[in-house]
């Protein structure tokens, strides 16, 4: 297949920016919805499996919309009708979520959120494989990384500016449900990011059509339906590229310890640097705090992403990639081990290295060794390997919490440092570096 011609580096952003809006929404989701959860009534133990939905919905859409897409060409191209149909979906349910009154209903609306948010988010990665030509495919992930950070600052420590530099109140809505209206505004700020970001995408990039587009629609006639989809897919998870298998080891450690870190993380900090009790201002100070600490990891993500560029064009990607996953993996350790609120800053730089690499490093190094008309379908499957340890994490944390931390959530944020400290062991075993660029 013949290669596509180099971009200039604001053509990259604009084919990166639509991830800007997807992070928005991702970052508000991760940042509230453990507290959602926790002011509609649910205890600490209960957390993980109400997360349950966003891994399973992931677990089914993605290698649906990537086969899908592979095999999809129209006058919007191939990859961008699915970044808009999703971005509409999730802005509904961003505008949904803050009004939830019920937990199950915040749970189905995160149901809704999670597979509209990959049906968007989903075929960009493997846009930067159709866009780019392989010596950029680096800088093209690298400045997706760049945006998702930019994105999640926004979104995390959304709450918290509302509250502290606007004087938004923080106290219930006027709709009377247990949410702060500082978190309902953040939601309906967050619909409109996410689809005008997306819209900006799609509106200045342009699709490269299929090189030979009477042999792709004959193709797409001969495996159409939902049984050669079933057999595609089911034969990709155990076939899949030798550094594709290797990897996906990496990436489940990798975000087993993310996942540690999401749904417990604010719970933990709020309990212990601010107050346990759940119904308190002080806690709903340290839930506003988490976000903040949230906020910092991803600006951090935000600005080394620049220092990324720089790196993966002198360093292997596997060494880069490596020792970002020990730095966020001392990070996360830390968390429980520093004396002050304000001290977790340190731990959140380091979260921040390790993020910018694991948003952008993996992909590179995986989209250079996948068929070019597989793309869509191969990063689907790849993604099998965050969404399985995410699975993990919401059946078995609620009852270890309970089993041998009598309720405590910080040895789980601990313990997730610890899951990414092997990951990076693992990337120096099982990756050799004459298998990366």
């Amino acid at each position: 297949m013949t290669q596509p011609p180099r971009m200039s580096l604001p053509a990259i952003w604009n084919m990166s920016f639509g991830f800007l809006g997807i992070q928005f929404g991702w970052g508000l989701q991760m940042a509230n919805m453990s507290a959602i959860y926790q002011f509609l009534g649910a205890d600490a133990s209960k957390l993980p499996i109400l997360w349950l939905a966003a891994p399973v919905t992931g677990l089914i859409v993605q290698p649906i919309v990537g086969y899908y897409s592979d095999r999809t060409w129209t006058r919007l191209g191939r990859r961008r009708p699915y970044f808009l149909v999703g971005a509409v979906l999730a802005s509904l349910a961003l505008i949904a979520m803050p009004n939830s009154s019920t937990l199950w209903m915040a749970a189905g609306l995160l149901w809704i959120l999670d597979a509209s948010v990959n049906i968007s988010m989903e075929p960009f990665r493997a846009f930067v494989g159709d866009m780019l030509p392989e010596d950029q495919r680096k800088v093209g992930f690298s400045m997706q990384s760049l945006l998702i950070g930019l994105g999640a600052v926004m979104s995390m420590s959304l709450p918290w500016v509302l509250t502290n530099v606007f004087g938004v109140d923080s106290s219930t809505s006027d709709s009377g449900n247990a949410i702060p209206w500082t978190v309902h505004l953040s939601f309906y700020i967050g619909s409109v990011v996410f689809l005008v970001a997306v819209v900006y995408t799609v509106v200045t990039t342009k699709e490269y059509p299929p090189e030979d587009l009477e042999k792709f629609e004959a193709e797409k006639r001969r495996t159409a339906g939902i049984g050669a989809a079933f057999r595609e897919i089911i034969g990709g998870f155990f076939g899949m590229p030798k550094l594709m298998k290797r990897l996906a080891v990496v990436q489940f450690f990798t975000w087993l310890g993310l996942f540690c870190m999401w749904i417990y993380f604010t719970p933990a900090i709020a309990a212990r640097f601010f107050d346990p009790d759940t119904t308190s201002d002080a806690y709903l100070k340290g839930v506003e705090w988490g976000g903040l600490m949230m906020a910092v990891y991803n600006g951090v993500a935000f600005g080394f992403a620049f220092v990324l560029i720089w790196l993966v064009q002198r360093i292997p990607a596997r060494t880069v990639h490596m020792a970002c996953l020990m730095a966020g993996g001392l990070g996360l350790v830390s968390v429980g081990l520093l004396p002050s609120a304000q001290a977790l800053v340190i731990s959140m730089v380091l979260v921040g290295i390790a993020w910018a690499s694991i948003l952008a490093l993996p992909y590179a190094m995986l989209s250079n060794v996948l068929p070019p008309e597989k793309m869509g379908f191969f990063m689907g499957v790849f993604n099998y390997f965050i969404v399985l340890p995410q699975i993990l994490a919401a059946t078995l944390l609620g009852p270890v919490v309970n089993a041998f931390f009598d309720g405590r959530s910080m040895p789980i944020v601990m313990g997730g440092g610890v899951s990414m400290l092997l990951a990076a062991a693992l990337l120096l075993m099982l990756v050799p570096k004459s298998e990366t660029a």
